[in-house]
């Protein structure tokens, strides 16, 4: 017999994922998006009496004894006008959610490293401590070649959050980028 290095399952059947999709109260859609699957590949899987295999077994054992992940993982409605994605290639590092009329800003970690955060340490940003992170994700404005460069992006003047529009808060050399998304 071949023995497995880790304590997981080399395989499941489809009620072992629906037994968990509900103790999770996912929908079948809600747990598609979470194990990264379509919905209709959910829906095969649960329907599914013979042998399941790959990285969904490692998933389900993760879940079924981490349930919280879950809901670490979640992203909070947009309850304001503007929400920042911080992302790091195609991760979600931090979602960044702002109040400008009330100069409120409330950020949601999805990372453990503090490199990866938007603001590092400080877990409750100032709205000045944003402007500042706005101001960082831009080429200086003190830069020889600035009118050149807002020439080439369509901008008037030097504004760092439509340079973000822009750019995506993209830097030479830096894999981090910014999504912007505003409520509608």
């Amino acid at each position: 017999m071949n023995q497995n290095k880790y304590a997981i399952a080399s395989a499941i059947d489809g009620n072992d994922i629906k037994k968990l999709r509900k103790q999770l109260k996912l929908t079948q859609k809600e747990f598609a998006m979470l194990a990264n699957v379509s919905e209709k590949t959910v829906a095969a899987w649960e329907i599914k009496n013979n042998e399941i295999k790959g990285i969904i077994s490692s998933l389900v054992k993760i879940l079924s004894e981490n349930p919280q992940i879950v809901k670490d993982l979640e992203i909070p409605n947009l309850e304001v006008p503007l929400r920042l994605w911080y992302m790091f290639k195609n991760e979600v590092c931090s979602v960044i959610d702002i109040d400008e009329r009330h100069k409120e800003v409330k950020v949601y970690n999805y990372v453990k490293d503090d490199i990866f955060k938007a603001f590092g340490v400080i877990e409750t940003p100032s709205y000045d401590q944003y402007i500042n992170f706005i101001v960082s994700r831009c080429f200086p404005k003190e830069r020889a070649d600035m009118k050149l460069i807002l020439n080439d992006l369509n901008l008037p003047f030097y504004d760092p959050f439509l340079i973000i529009e822009k750019t995506e808060g993209r830097m030479a050399e830096d894999d981090f980028w910014i999504k912007i998304e505003r409520k509608k």
